[in-house]
């Protein structure tokens, strides 16, 4: 008996001309058991295909079958927006009186394929949102072999090659029986300098570490980098003790790491050595594999260890030795990316030469850009400035944002963002999913965290809806953009005061709008400028602003004890290190250890800073919360207040060093004596 299917063309138009189309084989129907339909873009439409045009329909091909006749678009719909590409069905002939060899009715669709480009929709155009730019840089070998700059990228991999094989990274035996090799591609950059000049071509050998399995090719892959707050405070050093500050930068980091398994993988892409069944048995860690960082920092910790260098205990990036003299030479490491720091040029270049003899370096001079952060100096002044200015620009050109007016708050009053504002249909759902949003708050969440507390509420605020954002939600990001936008030139000031530590701490009651928890946020200053920070939802619900704050006190006093530490393993101690708090209950509750109701449901870990305050370990201070400048990093604040917030957090516009370090409304600095 022979097989008939027919195929059901369904057309739905949603809101705008949105059109959808979906295919559904009705394999045990005839086409007496259909009725005749009216060709309608919002009707369904029956028809019946032969088997051979059925194939062609299922493969998806980019070919028509030939005896399938064209038939022109229709240009013209009434109810679709202007510029959206619309599609008209043909339509269905009567049925031929005469019939087939199988005794069936005969019916021939005439459709094709359209000739004519996508054309996107217009509800989120591409230009609102995102600026679009040619790709200057191959994606593949293949791409590198037709590029313009061919040559320039030849070289580069042949510099590449000429690496692996002076570190003896791999060697080319054949493949074992049983073991399988992983497979690899090159990867193209155009290195550029702070000025987007280009400065060189860059290729890497990278194995596709994916195809990797746990227990076999790796086991395991943590490896730490030096912290932001780390980074911040040595420059405050640098600043206030007028510190030489060098950088350098270490030439194909990952190949000096040493493989503890047994690891093959495919010969590079026009680099083979012809042979059966060659591969590369790798005998030092590469680019992609799952292992390489781990490796890598443990070949640099030895050799750190071996020349008199210790870590220090509160971040395993810092390195630290000190001399007879006085003097010490300090060395952070963010994986392939070095700052020393110390008062003798002559130990420093010493350090330089002994690194240079165990791994292929580059020598950057003095340090000028660290991690897409600009540093400034005035030696003469003792001032120091860490800008993003750069890192900013290039964000707001990618998200076609460098036009926009500017604004002078992070986030507006007018902004009430929760889940309700969440898309919920399918169709609103759609129309987020072009919207780069997740790629904004990330590049928006760098900033912060490096150089930009200002923002912190701002981008925790939008951070929350990362799954599923709406429309809402985009304007708010969008408004943090223009924020930038109009401050570009903002940037932490460290220097001009003596490098006392303080910390400030406040909490906005019940701040999210779903969950009802309340905002913690603290900012700790060194030698004038910020150099940690946080704003972040509370991990339970404060029943009371007091309970709020207390939380919140003893999540800042952790933090201080931590910079406490990494203070002293550098040798400077403070008399006392002070904590501002506008709470005054929050104050009495840290001081007052006796239980009674209203403190019997908070978690015993929080009590914890009654224990400290007892060891006399920090001290919490009464501060006025218009002085407060952590009010910026907990709740929405008036143009006014953003400013003073920003003022004794260090953060100027001018770089030139000619105004103040800080304005009259500014509350003094502690003048604690300072021990070293």
């Amino acid at each position: 008996m022979e097989m008939r299917i027919w195929i059901q063309i369904m057309g739905s138009k949603g809101e705008k001309g949105n059109q959808s189309r979906d295919v559904v084989f009705h394999e045990s129907q005839t086409i007496e058991d259909i009725e005749k339909p009216t060709i309608s873009q919002k009707t369904n439409v029956a028809l019946q295909v032969p088997e051979a045009t059925l194939e062609s329909f299922v493969r998806n091909d980019d070919t028509v079958p030939e005896d399938i006749p064209e038939v022109e678009d229709n240009e013209e719909d009434d109810g679709a927006e202007q510029g959206e590409p619309q599609t008209q069905l043909p339509e269905v002939p009567e049925p031929s009186q005469g019939q087939d060899d199988g005794g069936s009715p005969q019916i021939v669709p005439e459709v094709r394929k359209s000739e004519r480009g996508r054309i996107p929709s217009g509800r989120y155009p591409e230009s609102e949102y995102l600026l679009l730019t040619e790709d200057e840089e191959p994606e593949s070998f293949h791409e590198a072999l037709s590029h313009k700059d061919k040559e320039k990228w030849l070289l580069a991999m042949q510099d590449e090659m000429e690496s692996l094989q002076k570190n003896q990274t791999y060697e080319i035996i054949e493949l074992p029986q049983g073991k399988k090799a992983l497979k690899n591609k090159c990867v193209f950059k155009l290195k550029k300098d702070g000025s987007g000049n280009v400065v060189k071509y860059k290729a890497r050998l990278v194995v596709k570490g994916f195809q990797q399995k746990k227990g076999i090719d790796f086991d395991e892959i943590f490896s730490p980098v030096v912290k932001m707050t780390s980074i911040r405070v040595i420059l405050g050093l640098v600043a206030s003790m007028n510190l030489e500050l060098e950088q350098m930068d270490v030439k194909t980091a990952f190949l000096h790491g040493d493989l503890e398994e047994e690891i093959y993988m495919e010969q590079p892409e026009g680099f083979e050595v012809s042979g059966d069944n060659l591969v590369c048995k790798l005998k030092k860690s590469l680019y992609g594999l799952k292992q390489a960082p781990r490796q890598w920092y443990k070949k640099f910790d030895s050799c750190m260890v071996s020349r008199g260098y210790k870590k220090t205990a509160a971040d395993e990036c810092v390195y630290i030795q000190k001399f007879s003299d006085g003097n010490f030479v300090a060395l952070l490491l963010y994986v392939d990316d070095i700052l020393i720091v110390g008062k003798d040029a002559t130990k420093i270049n010493q350090l330089k030469n002994e690194l240079s003899k165990s791994f292929y370096m580059k020598d950057l001079g003095p340090a000028q850009q660290i991690l897409g952060m600009q540093i400034t100096r005035d030696r003469e002044n003792r001032r120091l400035w860490l800008s993003q200015e750069k890192y900013i620009e290039r964000v707001l050109a990618r998200f076609n944002m460098n036009n926009a007016k500017p604004v002078s708050i992070p986030l507006a009053n007018h902004f009430k963002l929760s889940k309700s504002l969440c898309p919920s249909s399918k169709e609103e759902i759609g129309e987020m999913s072009s919207v780069p949003y997740s790629s904004a708050v990330g590049s928006l969440m760098y900033a912060m965290v490096c150089t930009r507390p200002d923002i912190a509420h701002a981008v925790g605020m939008v951070s929350r809806f990362l799954s599923n954002p709406g429309k809402e939600h985009w304007e708010a990001v969008k408004w943090i953009l223009r924020y930038l936008k109009g401050t570009i030139k903002l940037c932490l000031c460290y220097g001009g005061t003596d490098p006392i530590l303080e910390g400030y701490t406040d909490a906005d009651m019940a701040g999210d709008l779903d969950s009802r928890k309340s905002t913690s946020g603290f900012i700790y200053t060194f030698a004038g400028g910020a150099v940690s920070w946080q704003s972040r939802l509370q991990k339970c619900v404060a029943l009371s602003t007091t309970e709020a704050e207390y939380i919140d006190a003893a999540e800042t006093g952790k933090e201080m004890l931590w910079l406490k530490r990494y203070l002293q393993e550098f040798g400077i101690k403070q008399k006392e290190y002070k904590v501002h708090c506008d709470s005054q209950s929050a104050l009495d509750l840290s001081k007052n250890s006796m239980y009674h109701s209203r403190t019997k449901h908070i978690d015993i870990r929080y009590h914890w800073i009654r224990e400290v305050m007892d060891r006399q370990l920090l001290r919490l201070v009464k501060i006025h919360t218009k002085e407060n400048p952590v009010d910026m990093l907990t709740k929405v604040v008036t143009r006014e207040k953003l400013e003073l917030c920003r003022n004794i957090a260090g953060m100027f516009l001018d770089t030139a060093g000619g105004g103040k370090l800080m304005d009259s409304s500014q509350p003094s600095r502690s003048s604690t004596s300072l021990h070293c």
